[in-house]
C-alpha cells in the first residue's frame, strides 16, 4: 500500500496500460527463457530444465507449455525439430518456433 493504492488496483491499471496482467506476462517471460534454453538438436532433461527456470516441477512445466503453445514439451520440440530438417540455416535456426 505504499503507493496508496491496492494491488488489485495496480494490476488493473497495468492490465489497461499493457493489456495482460502482471502475472500473465511473468508466465510469459519464464515461459520463453524457458523455451530459448532448450537445444532441440541434443538431448533435454525435462526435469533440470524446468527446475533451473522456477517451474515447481516437470508437470508444471508441461502444464505451462499446454497453455501457451497447445503441445507437450516433447510435442513443440518435435516441431522445431522437422521445421530445422526443413529449413537449414534459417535465421530462427537455434530459436524457438511457433507451434504449427
Amino acid at each position: 500500500m505504499a503507493a496508496g493504492v491496492s494491488s488489485t488496483h495496480l494490476a488493473q491499471r497495468f492490465k489497461e496500460l499493457i493489456g495482460v496482467t502482471p502475472k500473465r506476462l511473468a508466465r510469459t517471460y519464464r515461459y520463453a527463457a524457458t523455451v530459448f534454453a532448450i537445444h532441440p538438436a541434443g538431448p533435454i532433461d525435462w526435469g533440470e530444465l524446468a527446475g533451473g527456470a522456477g517451474y515447481f516441477d516437470q508437470a508444471h512445466f508441461g502444464h505451462e507449455s499446454r497453455a501457451f503453445t497447445g503441445l507437450r514439451p516433447t510435442q513443440y520440440v518435435e516441431v522445431r525439430r522437422r521445421f530445422l530438417r526443413e529449413q537449414p540455416g534459417h535465421v530462427l535456426d537455434g530459436r524457438p518456433l511457433p507451434a504449427d
